[in-house]
């Protein structure tokens, strides 16, 4: 078992990336969570492009919206 200091820490998502989950209360915590349901039907997009494509022309989701891409914002 990996102690606190151990743990890998899960990166944010870019902080443009939205989901009509965040503005649910009920469902606004875990909304830009890394795991992918297979049932997720969320709607994402960038608020910079206020599209379903970043600004780099790539889709836009909570798992590709990540450090290291060129669009990419903490």
């Amino acid at each position: 078992m990996k102690t606190p200091s151990e743990k890998t820490v899960q990166s944010l998502p870019c902080r443009f990336l939205r989901t009509k989950r965040m503005y649910i209360p009920a469902l606004a915590e875990g909304a830009l969570d890394l795991e992918q349901d297979s049932n997720d039907q969320s709607f994402y997009w960038c608020n910079k492009t206020l599209s379903a494509l970043g600004v780099d022309d790539n889709p836009v989701h909570p798992s590709v919206c990540q450090p290291g891409r060129s669009c990419h914002e903490t």
